[in-house]
């Protein structure tokens, strides 16, 4: 008897548009796949969330070929990462288990096992948030991040002194991941929780992370800003630079603090505009 494949719906994207990862924020993609940066596999939870993504997605950018595709082997994820390497932020390496560095290091070493959540460190994104926290003082802080992903951020926030980091994710293949991470980390302490960021009450936080898509920042604006506690801020990124003034104005009585960009990928951080008297 022959075993049974698993295949994964997915769509091969390519010349990649500037707004695609804002434009799939109103889909079910459970992974992307940057094999260039021209040239993206998406993957969805189903087939047939793949074929309302690509019926729209054709209509939005007609420049783009945009073709479905079935990979199969659930092992995907693990090949095509197998080759990835450690990445260096400031002080911070994120490294896979199989290139951890050896002896003493004075840099901060995180172990993130690739995997199909996002937040290996190789997206700007990721590195772009890691930069923003060692530029926050952490002692002592609390710390959500929304949307883990793979709990890098929320393992991060921990090691640089958080008192308490909670990582959620409305995927809950992602949670799972991110306390396999958590298990590799074994000097970090963090809560990971399978929750819905507009409908959770995990309390506010000192700092709050939010590395989701442009559309998603805009659309959750008002909660996000909810889970801030006084004095806190609040880390913005998966934003790209043509959607910076449309995020910024979802939040208007905050001030940037911090402003970082790599490859027109954006990292913000905001706090509350002081009240004038």
């Amino acid at each position: 008897m022959n075993d049974v494949v698993r295949s994964w719906p997915a769509l091969d994207i390519r010349p990649v548009p500037e707004l695609l990862q804002a434009a799939l924020v109103d889909y079910d993609a459970s992974a992307v796949d940057e094999r260039s940066p021209d040239d993206w596999r998406v993957f969805f939870g189903s087939p047939s969330e793949r074929d309302r993504a690509a019926a729209a997605l054709k209509l939005e950018f007609p420049d783009t070929s945009i073709e479905p595709v079935d990979v199969p082997d659930e092992n995907w994820a693990a090949r095509s990462q197998a080759s990835l390497r450690a990445v260096r932020v400031d002080n911070i390496i994120v490294a896979p288990p199989w290139d951890v560095p050896a002896g003493p290091t004075n840099e901060l070493v995180i172990v993130i096992q690739p995997s199909m959540g996002f937040g290996t460190g190789h997206h700007a994104t990721t590195r772009l948030c890691i930069d923003a926290l060692q530029r926050l003082n952490m002692a002592g802080r609390t710390v959500l991040d929304v949307g883990t992903g793979s709990g890098v951020l929320a393992i991060t926030a921990s090691l640089l002194g958080a008192s308490r980091s909670v990582g959620i994710d409305d995927d809950a293949d992602a949670i799972t991941a991110a306390r396999e991470n958590l298990e590799l980390n074994p000097q970090a302490e963090a809560t990971m929780l399978v929750a819905d960021l507009r409908a959770t009450d995990v309390g506010a936080a000192d700092v709050v992370i939010a590395n989701l898509t442009g559309g998603l920042l805009i659309s959750a604006a008002l909660t996000l800003q909810d889970f801030v506690a006084r004095g806190g801020s609040l880390v913005l990124s998966g934003l790209m630079s043509v959607e910076e003034h449309d995020v910024l104005a979802t939040f208007p009585t905050w001030s940037v603090e911090h402003r970082s960009e790599e490859d027109e990928w954006l990292c913000l951080v905001l706090e509350r505009s002081p009240v004038r008297t």
